[in-house]
């Protein structure tokens, strides 16, 4: 996990003079100006606006649009206009302002509303865009019960009518458009995670825990969990009981013993006997799964790719990443599941994968001792392939049985259509608790789904964000340097305005997930007889461009570096920029 230090920390940048805040009554949604809280400081060296107007692209095609046909002339019944044949003149349209006097708003397009809204104006202090995110909002959970049946029918090997591929293809695609609209099965209940501080626990959880670690001491004196008893040498010499530990803490030695209890207790509902017959099971499990010789075995790095740590989430948690698509590589494929020894080995590897990351997790109660999981089935194989469906059935239940409440949210991304068949099919071998921390999100909503739950700055590049390795690519920022997420309307454009008020060098990146959007960038001097000047000429951005665009400006005089955005499609676009401030050197 990257979690570097920036060399340098930018400046608070906020707007000069102070102001009081302002609310703006327009169309638009209601905009208040906030009054900066540290304007008491130093002045800042530069400022952040925002500015939204209508897409060029959609002005001028308004522009080239003739004028609706005058209506007939409507003669006057009044005897003293008969002769003058007046007829009523049509309004005279707005003038659509320019692209080069932004940040001005243009005439908003006839077929959208009526009256046109007003320019949205942000005025932010760098100060209020470092601040945290506002959690996650909940999801609705939406299942497709016929799409399933029908996917378990073919699962089962059911005869099914023969169609043509045109009427198969059109039918797949009117399908996966269905589930995608309604986001896929999901069940987004908003799981929060409890506590394991004993203050915050209520009277009749504190009582369950002292009666389990009662449970447990009794186990550890008569050596249950070792099965050893007393010397058959001498006998009246009793046997020093072992000190038992799991994932590394050893049991009842301090508090952190009490958050691994209250992790089996959760997974049994403060059932008491239910949970220490658990920890029994996990504790011999682990003895004879070989979990401590297991951490020192090399297995290999082939699956280095399929299952790997990146980042933390918006709460800390260390974010997991599973790619199933690897598994396309038929050649991995057949490494990992082709028979039942591979299968046990790469299980193995996902086990000792695991036992190491949960070495690194906070166990003090007030830590984070759950990990952050995202599964990406984009190209995965799907349930179609026995011998990876036999060993998710077996991976699950033995992570389940033996590793319980280590799952703060599980977020699948780019589920293609075919998913809620499997979801149905392993389904009832979860529990009710374990299912309501599961997310879903299809291609179009996986980037905007993972930033919901992810500071886009430690997403990897691949997914969205803007996290890469930092070996291969710019130095300038790292996952410590927050980035600022906004969304771009359909057929609007987009201003970031950075106002500069001493001489430095600007260094900055911004991404457009998806692009399919004009960028462009230039300096605006405040000097009167100074022009503009084109950082890079407004260019259309494609998917196969860049993800993400670094530059730099010099600035050698006071000025804005304006970074506009024109999205003239019918989607809105998650746009994401960070910048920093370096000194100016001749």
């Amino acid at each position: 996990m990257a979690d570097e230090t920036p060399t340098l920390t930018p400046p608070v940048a906020a707007a000069p003079p102070p102001t009081p805040p302002k609310v703006t009554e327009s169309d638009s949604p209601v905009v208040l100006e906030k009054e900066d809280p540290t304007s008491a400081s130093p002045v800042p060296v530069v400022s952040v606006s925002v500015m939204e107007s209508v897409s060029t692209a959609i002005a001028e095609k308004e522009e080239q649009t003739p004028p609706p046909p005058a209506p007939p002339e409507r003669v006057q019944l009044e005897a003293d206009s008969m002769d003058k044949g007046e007829k009523e003149e049509p309004p005279s349209p707005q003038p659509v302002e320019s692209e080069s006097k932004l940040p001005a708003v243009t005439e908003t397009p006839k077929e959208e509303e009526p009256a046109a809204p007003a320019a949205a104006t942000v005025l932010v202090s760098e100060s209020d865009l470092q601040q945290p995110p506002t959690p996650p909002q909940q999801e609705v959970v939406t299942e497709s019960n016929s799409l399933a049946a029908m996917m378990e029918k073919e699962e089962a090997g059911a005869p099914e009518p023969a169609v043509s591929s045109t009427t198969a293809t059109t039918a797949q695609e009117e399908m996966a458009a269905v589930v995608e609209e309604k986001k896929i099965p999901q069940n987004l209940d908003s799981f929060k995670e409890e506590s394991n501080k004993v203050a915050d626990l209520s009277d009749s959880e504190r009582k369950v825990l002292e009666e389990l670690k009662q449970f447990v001491q009794e186990a550890i004196d008569t050596h249950l969990f070792t099965s050893e008893t007393k010397s058959e040498e001498n006998p009246q010499k009793e046997n020093k009981p072992k000190e038992v530990s799991i994932w590394g803490i050893p049991l009842l030695k301090d508090d952190r013993s009490d958050v691994i209890l209250l992790k089996f207790l959760r997974a049994r509902d403060f059932k008491v006997k239910d949970a220490f017959v658990m920890i029994k099971n996990t504790i011999q499990w682990r003895k004879e799964f070989g979990i401590d010789e297991l951490l020192d075995e090399d297995l290999g790095d082939d699956m280095e790719k399929v299952v790997f740590m990146h980042g933390q989430d918006r709460e800390g948690h260390p974010v997991c990443y599973n790619v199933y698509g690897e598994f396309q590589n038929k050649d991995l494929y057949q490494k990992a599941f082709s028979d039942e020894e591979k299968r046990i080995k790469f299980l193995r590897w996902r086990i000792q994968f695991l036992e190491k990351s949960i070495r690194n997790l906070d166990f003090s109660p007030g830590g984070v001792s759950t990990i952050f999981q995202v599964s990406d089935l984009k190209n995965s194989p799907g349930p179609g392939k026995r011998e990876l469906r036999l060993a998710t059935k077996q991976a699950l239940q033995l992570l389940q049985d033996n590793y319980p409440e280590f799952v703060a949210k599980q977020v699948f991304i780019n589920v293609p259509w075919w998913y809620l068949a499997f979801y149905t099919m392993i389904s009832p071998f979860m529990t009710q608790r374990t299912k309501s921390k599961f997310v879903f999100a299809g291609p179009a909503k996986s980037a905007e789904t993972l930033f919901k739950y992810i500071p886009p700055e430690q997403v990897p590049i691949q997914y969205g964000g803007l996290s890469v390795d930092y070996c291969d690519c710019n130095p300038e920022f790292s996952d410590a340097d927050p980035a600022t997420e906004m969304t771009v309307k359909p057929r609007t454009k987009q201003t970031v305005e950075i106002t500069i008020y001493e001489k430095c060098v600007l260094v900055w990146e911004i991404r457009v997930v998806g692009w399919e959007v004009s960028y462009g960038a230039e300096f605006m001097p405040n000097a009167k007889d100074s022009y503009t000047l084109n950082i890079q000429k407004s260019t259309k951005m494609i998917p196969k461009d860049e993800p993400v665009v670094s530059q730099s400006f010099k600035v050698g005089e006071l000025g804005k570096v304006l970074l506009t955005v024109d999205n003239p499609t019918s989607k809105k676009k998650k746009l994401l920029y960070r910048f920093k401030v370096k000194p100016f050197c001749d």
